[in-house]
């Protein structure tokens, strides 16, 4: 009862609490839906009770918070019903559609015990809060900027946001350094969270990290393993799907579902379903240079043996001809001096028969000495014949032989592997090799393959050197 003190009435505390929960259980006598930001669950799995902080927000800031209570087994029908929708738990940070009754205790205070929550209002309210993230982006006119990106012909740097304990991040890195091509891939970790009521703030800090180091790596990837559209609600994030559109370097995303594309995956330079989808798309992207490169080289291997093969069959025949035309000389030079000896014999027998009866002795001696003479010389006519067809064959030979090594030593420097080593470089521009500065203007991205990898640039000017032709000057 209350006190009576001079002109005034005293009520004690719990008088004036009883009051109020009398005042409301008359008042609010049946439950009421009622929507909010669930900001923290506040679940004890002891007890299996929940105690949510409820919010209100307007322009970012809390109009109005209250708190509330979830007895152990409406929790568990209301947590079975999230995941049969939403494939998600019932978890914080999340706007809720909830039947509650107003609940006042003298102890606890005000508080809304929750009945029940619909599952697919909180499904509403995340794919409003996407469109809405697209429509500014798209109004702002960057929708397409990290699409508009260039990525390297050989994506070999990667700077990866994940989880270090992520399945997804675990399978992509396992195609990655597996390979069976033994393609070499440098990625980094930058570990975030990739869900939850930090997973925004904590994706934005390791891509400004990576900002500040962007000229070590080729492109970003934000890898994470599967789950339901819950757990995607950080990926509609305005500021989040702001930063990877505006982000120096192409970002490509393995988020792990293909029910729901997020704001994120659509401004990203390219979105792959899953993980593993992602590390299949960069090592593709090596097979699109190394297979046309091991067809060249297979080619000019090819065309290099078949000329090799071409050249020694022409000197083989050429062998054959020089031996065949040797021996019919050295056999018309043998008949040649088989018929000056008849000839001699014959002369010598009609000598000797006309001369036998005069000077026979003298005669004889001098026809001996004239004949040895004879085919003395004969002999080294012969000898000479012989020499010199040898000397012209070598020669030949030897002809032969210096171009066939000139031209496997042209093929070897024709090498492109070779020509890189001696310092020379291969500039592409667009995927194509460049022999003249036509068509390159200042902001034109160049790459330069040099022996042991390649440099992406950025042209600042072209300067283009005019030729003269000596045979158009007057004099």
């Amino acid at each position: 009862m209350p006190e009576k003190s001079a002109d005034r009435t005293i009520f004690s505390l719990s008088e004036v609490a009883l009051s109020i929960q009398k005042t409301l259980n008359e008042r609010y006598t049946s439950s009421f839906w009622i929507k909010a930001e669930m900001n923290k669950l506040n679940h004890y799995p002891q007890s299996g009770h929940c105690y949510p902080d409820l919010v209100e927000k307007t322009d970012g800031k809390i109009v109005a918070e209250m708190r509330s209570t979830i007895w152990k087994d409406d929790f568990q029908r209301i947590n079975d019903n999230f995941l049969n929708v939403l494939h998600e738990p019932l978890k914080s940070g999340i706007k809720i559609l909830f039947q509650a009754k107003i609940s006042y205790n003298p102890v606890y205070g005000l508080s809304l015990r929750i009945l029940d929550i619909d599952p697919s209002w909180s499904l509403g309210e995340l794919e409003k809060e996407k469109q809405l993230t697209i429509e500014k982006i798209r109004k702002e006119g960057i929708f397409n900027t990290n699409r508009s990106l260039r990525l390297p012909l050989l994506p070999g740097r990667i700077a990866i946001v994940s989880v270090e304990t992520s399945k997804g991040y675990a399978d992509f890195r396992k195609i990655i350094d597996g390979n069976d091509w033994g393609y070499s891939f440098f990625h980094m970790l930058f570990p975030a969270l990739l869900q939850g009521e930090n997973a925004v703030q904590s994706i934005l800090t390791q891509m400004e990290r990576i900002r500040r180091v962007r000229l070590h790596f080729d492109a970003v990837a934000i890898i994470r393993g599967g789950g339901g559209d819950v757990g995607l609600t950080c990926y509609n994030n305005y500021e989040l799907a702001k930063a990877i559109a505006l982000f120096p370097l192409p970002v490509i995303t393995g988020i792990g579902h293909a029910t729901n594309e997020t704001v994120v995956e659509m401004v990203a330079f390219k979105n792959a379903i899953t993980p593993t989808e992602l590390a299949d798309y960069l090592i593709q992207k090596f097979h699109n240079f190394s297979v046309p490169l091991k067809t060249a080289q297979e080619m000019i291997t090819g065309k290099s043996t078949r000329l090799v093969q071409n050249e020694k069959l022409k000197i083989l025949n050429t062998v054959r001809y020089f031996k065949s035309v040797t021996l019919s000389r050295l056999a018309q030079n043998r008949n040649e001096i088989q018929q000056e000896v008849k000839a001699i014999q014959q002369q010598t027998s009609w000598f000797i028969q006309r001369k036998r009866h005069l000077h026979i002795d003298q005669n004889l001696a001098l026809i001996q000495k004239g004949s040895e003479q004879i085919l003395k010389s004969q002999g080294k006519v012969l000898e000479t014949a012989a020499i010199h067809a040898g000397t012209i064959v070598k020669g030949f030979f030897r002809f032969q032989w210096n171009d066939i090594t000139g031209i496997e030593k042209n093929i070897e420097i024709l090498n492109p592997v070779n020509v890189l080593n001696r310092g020379y470089s291969i500039t592409l521009a667009n995927g194509k090799g460049l022999n003249s500065v036509e068509g390159i203007s200042a902001g034109t991205l160049l790459e330069t393959i040099l022996a042991d990898g390649s440099i992406i640039s950025l042209t600042q000017s072209v300067n283009k050197t005019e030729i003269h032709d000596e045979r158009t000057k007057l004099y």
